[in-house]
């Protein structure tokens, strides 16, 4: 009979994997990134966008502030006749003139809250939500002091395009 050699196999193995380099990276990388991340504040406006279903209702106001920005100039309607016309000042939009026929309009008509902002096809989205905060509120200086107060105006805001 021939005799058999037995050998005795390693169960250690062959290498081990050390993690320890990559625990002191993750303990130096992980503080590093959570302070220079920017964390950002996001602003949400609520906004009504035209239904398909036209038709005014019997009960809603006559009045309604409408805000066509067009190449040219600003245009400011009550629903049915322009009120005013602010042109352009050197290629920008008067958005000053704008604010001061805003808080005479919300002087007018108080219980009104609601606007509609119209835009041409071709002007840039920058324009839109400019006028859409000159149209929702001004800064007003507080007497005796440098500080402004926010005062809303016209918060419902309906988007949509220009006639």
């Amino acid at each position: 009979m021939a005799r058999r050699h037995h050998y005795k196999r390693r169960t250690k193995p062959a290498f081990e994997l050390d993690v320890t380099t990559f625990l002191n990276l993750m303990v130096v990388l992980i503080p590093f990134l959570l302070i220079t991340a920017v964390f950002s504040r996001l602003t949400i406006v609520e906004l009504s966008l035209p239904s398909s279903t036209g038709g005014a209702d019997s009960d809603q106001p006559a009045f309604r502030v409408e805000v066509i920005v067009r190449e040219s100039a600003l245009e400011i309607t009550n629903g049915t006749a322009v009120i005013g016309t602010i042109p352009k000042v050197e290629d920008e939009y008067d958005l000053l003139s704008l604010s001061d026929l805003m808080v005479s309009l919300k002087r007018e008509y108080p219980d009104h809250d609601t606007a509609s902002v119209l835009l041409e096809p071709h002007i840039p989205y920058d324009y839109l939500i400019r006028v859409m905060d000159v149209v929702r509120s001004v800064e007003i200086a507080v007497t005796d002091s440098e500080d402004y107060k926010l005062f809303a105006l016209f918060t419902e805001i309906s988007v949509g395009e220009a006639p």
